[in-house]
């Protein structure tokens, strides 16, 4: 009679809970309209929410962060002009992938 590798259903039982509470990614690109017709865009920041709690944002240069209520409310500080004309500001998630592993390099 075979045993099963405890080890190995322990790990698989710790990525399961980390891909349960992993916070959701996500960026905050800003667009502007550089002529009729033409935007550009830009990663502006990029965020953690968790299922409860604060959300965490850092410029995508590193140099900036916040603590925020919501992702939407990091849309305030990226939208320029009162989006007239000006910069606009919108959040784009990352998806799970499903996946998840114990060593770094497995992970990526």
């Amino acid at each position: 009679m075979e045993t099963p590798d405890t080890t190995a259903l322990f790990d698989k039982e710790l990525c399961d809970l980390v891909l349960t509470v992993a916070p959701r990614v996500f960026a905050v690109v800003q667009e502007r309209e550089v002529r009729p017709g033409l935007k550009d865009g830009c990663v502006a920041a990029w965020g953690m929410a968790f299922d409860e709690g604060p959300v965490h944002v850092t410029t995508a240069d590193g140099t900036g962060q916040m603590v925020l209520n919501s992702p939407e409310r990091a849309l305030r500080w990226f939208t320029h002009g009162g989006g007239e004309d000006g910069v606009t500001a919108r959040l784009v998630w990352l998806s799970r992938s499903g996946s998840a592993a114990l060593a770094h390099a497995e992970a990526v």
